[in-house]
């Protein structure tokens, strides 16, 4: 069985490059969320088996989503994402149990190795 994760990004563009890496190289994209308000509900809805998060988002960031997701499922694995420069918000993010991060733009290859790592494929 396919894994599942759910992208979650404001940016449909950022979305879409990291479905295409998933789908590639043989994930499932369950759903998709443009803010953290969103991430929330998908993720109760999809129960997926990971989630790509931004951190940098309107409504609800993603260390904030982060830390709902976590008080919903202590096991709930999420990688977050961000850009070049926001170090402090990924240490937060890690503290707030993230269990790694990639940087934008992502690199096809080390988004594949985040995720493999963080599932145990």
């Amino acid at each position: 069985m396919a894994n599942r994760i759910l992208i979650v990004d404001d940016a449909a563009f950022m979305r879409m490059m990291i479905r295409d890496i998933l789908s590639k190289n043989g994930f499932e994209v369950v759903g998709e969320a443009q803010d953290g308000a969103q991430a929330i509900e998908k993720f109760k809805e999809l129960r997926p088996d990971l989630i790509t998060m931004d951190i940098t988002m309107p409504e609800m960031d993603g260390i904030a989503a982060l830390k709902e997701i976590k008080k919903l499922d202590a096991n709930a694995k999420v990688i977050m994402c961000s850009a070049m420069g926001q170090q402090a918000m990924v240490i937060d993010a890690i503290q707030a149990g993230a269990k790694d991060f990639i940087v934008k733009p992502f690199q096809a290859d080390r988004v594949i190795e985040a995720i493999s790592k963080t599932l145990g494929v």
